[in-house]
């Protein structure tokens, strides 16, 4: 009798897109109890399902969460009730998606001008949820010594002794290894990172290259393939390779388009 393989999964940025991430789930027969999904952050901010991305990502056993900026600036909401300077980049969708299922009847999310209310508390996040933010990961290194992390790190600091916010905001990695590739007379080394075998990493969507695919420069691969816009949402078998993808995620969520910016529309939500 052949030995069951259970496999290890990495996916990119979620950013509130909960039909991409069961779709991706679906398409690599994703085994809940036996395999293993890093996910490197961001589940938050964007799309409006990040309530259900979160409690669907909590029915995983064996889940690496690690911690994107979005999900920090989320917690530090959780933590203090006031809403972050940052959460102007999708928080209003996160807020609406909370309210929708703590406030159905009076939850409010006004826009205007590039700032919004919201009625959402601290107190309204289920406690589950609290501790899943609470407890993401700053990295994740496994054994065969392989790099699991948001956005980066630098390169000049020792791997351990960086801020904690570079793990989470630091582009310096990537943008290195994009020069080094683009200009290879510039005689910058292999861009190899000696630190680690593979380094697998989100936060810089690839389709500021017009590509909705993972891109793999020397030992880094860039998972997030855009799903906070326009893109699509991936996840990549470790050992494997292949990777699956959702579809467009404007076509999972026309709606994110008619949105105006002076509307109180959190109170009229439904679900999608």
């Amino acid at each position: 009798m052949a030995v069951q393989k259970y496999r290890t999964f990495v996916m990119g940025d979620i950013h509130g897109a909960f039909k991409a991430l069961v779709q991706c789930l679906e398409r690599c027969g994703f085994d809940y109890e036996n395999d293993t999904l890093i996910q490197l952050g961001d589940v938050v901010d964007g799309n409006p399902q990040t309530f259900e991305c979160v409690e669907e990502l909590l029915k995983i056993k064996n889940l690496k969460s690690v911690r994107g900026n979005h999900d920090d600036w989320f917690n530090e909401f959780i933590l203090t009730d006031y809403h972050p300077y940052h959460w102007q980049f999708g928080g209003d969708a996160t807020a609406a998606s909370y309210l929708i299922h703590t406030q159905p009847d009076r939850g409010v999310v006004f826009r205007s001008g590039g700032g919004f209310k919201t009625s959402l508390n601290y107190s309204d996040i289920p406690q589950n949820h609290k501790d899943f933010f609470a407890n993401q990961l700053l990295y994740f290194i496994d054994g065969q010594n392989r790099c699991f992390v948001h956005a980066g790190f630098d390169v000049n600091i020792p791997f351990l002794g960086q801020l904690e916010t570079n793990y989470y905001f630091d582009r310096s990695l990537w943008m290195d290894a994009m020069e080094r590739a683009k200009n290879p007379a510039l005689n910058l080394g292999n861009g190899n990172n000696p630190n680690f075998s593979e380094i697998f990493i989100g936060h810089t969507p690839t389709t500021r290259w017009n590509m909705d695919r993972p891109i793999r420069l020397y030992n880094i691969t860039n998972l997030d393939t855009g799903a906070s816009h326009a893109g699509r949402l991936t996840i990549m078998d470790v050992d494997s390779r292949d990777y699956w993808q959702s579809d467009n995620i404007d076509n999972l969520y026309p709606k994110k388009k008619e949105k105006t910016k002076n509307t109180a529309y959190a109170k009229k939500l439904k679900a999608p």
